[in-house]
C-alpha cells in the first residue's frame, strides 16, 4: 500500500504544490504545509474507494488541509505513526515574473475563492468543481466568472 501511495503521491505532487504556493508565501510554510497535506493523504489513504479521480480526491483534501491549517496557524499533524519517511516537497522551481504575480494575486483571494480558481486553474470543468465544493455548477460559474475580474483586476495594479 505505501509503494502504491507513493506514485499516487509522486504522479499529483504539482497539484499539491500549487495549493501551498496559494494558501502560504514563504517556502518553508509551503513545504510545511505540503508535509501536512500528505500526511493527511496517506491517513485517508485507506478509505480512497475510487469513486471521484484521484486527482480530485487530493484537492478536496488539499484545500481541506490547506484552510484548516490557515485558520488554526499551527500544524494539524498529530502523530507520524507509520507515515512514509521519503515525501519532501517538490524542489523550487524557477519562477517567472507573471507566475509570482498571478501567485500573489491568488494569495489575496479569500479561501473560498482560492479553492474554486485553484480547481479551474487545473482543468477540472464546473460539474467536477461543483463535485468537490459542494456548490451547484450554475454558482460554480458565478463565482468563477467574479474571480476571474477580481482577480484581473489585482493583477494590473
Amino acid at each position: 500500500m505505501e509503494k502504491e501511495f507513493l506514485e499516487t503521491i509522486h504522479e499529483n505532487q504539482n497539484i499539491i504544490y500549487k495549493v501551498c504556493r496559494m494558501y502560504r508565501d514563504s517556502k518553508e510554510d509551503q513545504e510545511d504545509l505540503f508535509q501536512e497535506i500528505v500526511y493527511q493523504l496517506w491517513k485517508s489513504y485507506p478509505s480512497f474507494r475510487g469513486e471521484s479521480k484521484v486527482s480530485s480526491w487530493i484537492y478536496r483534501i488539499a484545500l481541506n488541509v490547506s484552510i484548516a491549517v490557515y485558520r488554526k496557524e499551527k500544524p494539524i499533524i498529530d502523530n507520524y505513526e507509520d507515515f512514509p519517511e521519503n515525501i519532501h516537497p517538490l524542489e523550487e522551481s524557477p519562477e517567472s515574473e507573471n507566475e509570482e504575480r498571478l501567485f500573489s494575486a491568488l494569495r489575496i483571494l479569500n479561501n473560498a475563492e482560492k479553492a474554486l480558481i485553484s480547481l479551474y486553474l487545473e482543468d477540472f470543468n464546473y460539474k467536477e468543481i461543483a463535485e468537490i465544493t459542494g456548490l451547484s455548477e450554475s454558482n460554480v460559474g458565478v463565482k468563477l466568472n467574479r474571480i476571474k475580474s477580481k482577480l484581473k483586476i489585482l493583477i494590473n495594479k
